[in-house]
């Protein structure tokens, strides 16, 4: 077919005049009969790639594609550039028996161009005799990655596709991917058995999103907030829970902000429901897991939030990539807390050995991505294997456009590569720092790493300060990871040969205890009118007094100040406040409600009502789930895998039922944890002495005496006969 002949089909079918990228090499090469590898950015055009030449071609192309929602997001499309349904199709369990009947009739005339399938009805044997009887154009693999990403896992029918395609006699194949590191598409090609494929490799960069990461705290206010500024404008918030999705969109609906939740967990009508209205713009705001947006073509999306870091820059470029599809802007913010990578390290102890580093290894470079004090741009491209500079980035991440304070570092990054040569490269980032730090281990210990010239050398420096060094070098190329040997730290050409930089900086280390804690507590609100803020202390003392429990115990400090920033002037209002809840307003609140009332009258004060941000009173399902459990006595432990969390999440949520003024039986479990001698000390220190009633009070007067848990059980016993 001649050169021209494409741009004619392009008119033809899609009504553009020219091609984009790479798009027409790619096309002419399936078209040769090649087999051909296309990597393009989310946006980049990747579907027309197929589409096209199925459309032109003799014969049916067979599609293997991931999601039904995605595959019948591109039917509906390529069925809107056709005057008849039947050009496109799904093949799958989903079909009544009228339209599969509808399905093997277009197929069998001639008329359907595209056929979508899942690998899984792919490999059916019934549906391998009927494509043995149609004349098939070429295969095409969509969302390629999954072969790697998710044929290890729940999708073994991925790792098949070869013999499938076998049986049915070999056409060119076609993968494409928006996302794949050097050693992902090895994999795809050999698992496809691709022969000799053109590789087409297009830039990942995307100069319209703006990439930033926020630390953790009081993170649903942020998200609210944000949401609230930008209302109208399309957004995804990713959290890694089901739980957090339903309770998220909650948050969202209640404040004002158009939002529906999706997840796997939902019936399939519900999902396609949400995405439908999504997509037709019902709906500004999707809160979903991974499982939304694979292949949704939706091109104005405004923001992608990260409620939780993904679990590999895979998975997070492609989600990001899902912003600004137009060109226009995208703005793609990821909330960080190092104890979420902490519990998915947790998760990847149940996997076998092998996908474990593989794990932690993509953990570590997300968490290097988050903690990176660099050009986030550059770091993004550099995983997948293209160079960038971070001039070129036109103060498009936060680290650009506000730079981090950096320091000196270039004699750890030699102490580093000569850590790396003494061992032979046989150790990770962990054991390197180790040695440097002169921290044993078994593992150094049975290698007699104690007796090493670089044993001890950087001992003052901090874990997340060497870390860093590490990552920064990898990133200038003087180390790499060889993932094949489980992610162990080697030198580079570069550094053996001795051409070291005059000026090697990292960012200046964080205090990562203050940020963990204050991720996991609310920011401090600043009140906005300090008048009204002595008044409600002074009350709240009094409150205190007359109830016989400490001030912070009526309502913390958190709660006040935001009571002097949206005056609320009734009990409806005031558990709505952060940490206030429906009975801690009844117990507490009528007083203090009346006294604002007061105020706003005698100060003739315009209540900023758009500020007022309403938490859900009644946590959902889970707070009824673990009030009535506890008053049936179940342990803990039973409550906790019930909801699918760890013990500390089940505490976590225990910790907000009664802090907001609902109490919890617990004395049935904490008999067997505490004795009442034990109790009775704590609560004494907790009535007398403490000033927030906080953990890490309790844990600096306590850590040596008693575990966290039993301190965090105390204290929730505490708050539950106290404060409520």
């Amino acid at each position: 077919m001649s050169s021209n002949h494409w741009e004619h089909h392009l008119k033809q079918f899609f009504g553009f005049s020219d091609f984009k990228g790479n798009q027409k090499a790619i096309i002419e090469s399936l078209a040769s009969g090649k087999d051909t590898f296309v990597i393009m950015p989310t946006g980049g055009g990747k579907s027309l790639c197929y589409q096209l030449p199925a459309l032109a071609s003799e014969g049916t192309a067979i599609i293997v594609s991931p999601l039904i929602a995605l595959m019948k997001n591109q039917v509906d499309a390529i069925r809107g550039h056709s005057e008849q349904d039947g050009i496109a199709h799904v093949l799958n369990s989903s079909l009544t028996k009228g339209q599969l009947e509808q399905v093997h009739t277009d197929l069998k005339s001639g008329l359907t161009k595209l056929l979508f399938v899942a690998p899984e009805s792919l490999n059916k044997s019934a549906n391998i005799e009927l494509l043995k009887s149609i004349e098939i154009s070429f295969f095409a693999i969509d969302e390629a990655h999954c072969i790697s990403e998710w044929g290890h896992d729940f999708r073994p029918d991925y790792r098949t596709i070869k013999q499938s395609v076998q049986a049915l006699g070999r056409k060119p194949i076609i993968a494409l991917t928006a996302t794949a590191t050097p050693k992902v598409q090895a994999d795809i090609m050999k698992t496809l058995g691709m022969e000799d494929p053109k590789v087409f490799l297009s830039s990942f960069n995307r100069p319209n999103l703006y990439y930033e990461v926020r630390p953790k705290r009081d993170i649903d206010r942020d998200i609210t907030k944000l949401l609230q500024a930008n209302k109208g404008k399309s957004a995804i918030v990713y959290c890694l829970s089901r739980q957090k999705v339903e309770d998220l969109a909650e948050q969202l609906q209640v404040n004002g902000i158009n939002a529906l939740p999706y997840h796997a967990g939902l019936e399939a009508s519900k999902r396609v429901k949400h995405q439908d209205a999504f997509l037709n713009e019902d709906c500004d705001v999707i809160v979903a897991t991974i499982a939304f947006g694979m292949g949704i073509d939706k091109p104005d999306v405004r923001f992608v939030l990260h409620y939780d870091m993904p679990k590999s820059l895979e998975s997070y470029y492609q989600e990001t990539g899902r912003a600004g599809r137009d060109g226009g802007e995208g703005s793609c913010i990821t909330y960080f807390d190092i104890k979420d990578i902490e519990r998915l390290q947790k998760f990847l102890n149940k996997k076998n050995v092998s996908e474990q580093e593989i794990g932690r290894q993509l953990l570590e470079e997300a968490t290097g991505y988050a903690e990176a004090a660099t050009c986030r741009r550059r770091a993004i491209l550099h995983y997948f294997g293209e160079d960038f500079h971070e001039d070129d980035c036109d103060k498009m991440c936060d680290n650009c456009r506000h730079p981090k304070e950096k320091v000196e570092a270039s004699e750890e990054l030699l102490d580093v590569i000569a850590a790396v040569k003494e061992t032979h490269g046989k150790f990770k980032t962990t054991e390197i720092v180790n040695i440097l730090r002169g921290q044993s281990s078994a593992v150094l210990v049975k290698n007699d790493a104690m007796s090493l010239p670089t044993w001890g050398k950087q001992k003052d420096k901090s874990e997340v300060h060497l870390r860093a060094v590490i990552r920064q070098g990898i990133i200038r190329h003087y180390l790499y990871k060889n993932i094949d040997a489980y992610g162990t730290i080697q030198i580079t050409e570069k550094a053996a040969s001795g051409k070291l930089p005059k000026a090697f900086r990292v960012r200046k280390e964080l205090d990562y205890d203050v940020l963990n804690s204050a991720a996991s507590a609310p920011t401090k609100v600043v009140a906005v009118d300090k008048q009204l803020f002595s008044i409600l202390k002074d009350l709240r003392k009094k409150i205190g007094n007359a109830k016989g429990v400490p001030p912070y115990a009526v309502f913390s400090e958190n709660s006040l100040s935001e009571m002097a920033t949206s005056y609320p002037c009734n009990l409806d209002e005031l558990k709505n406040i952060q940490g206030v809840g429906e009975g801690k307003a009844r117990k507490f609140g009528a007083k203090m409600v009346e006294v604002i009332e007061k105020y706003v009258e005698e100060n003739d004060i315009d209540r900023p009502q758009d500020m007022v941000f309403k938490s859900v009173a009644n946590k959902s399902a889970l707070k009824v789930y673990i009030i009535q459990s506890t008053d049936r006595k179940l342990p803990f432990e039973d409550i906790a895998k019930a909801k699918g969390l760890k013990m500390d999440q089940l505490l976590e949520e225990m910790e907000r039922i009664v802090t907001s003024g609902t109490k919890l039986n617990i004395d049935y479990y904490l008999e067997d944890i505490l004795d009442e001698d034990s109790i009775e000390e704590l609560f004494d220190f907790l009535t007398e002495d403490c000033e927030e009633g906080s953990i890490e009070e309790l844990t600096e007067e306590f850590g040596d005496e008693y575990e966290e848990d039993e301190l965090r059980l105390a204290r929730l016993k505490f708050f539950s006969d106290v404060a409520n």
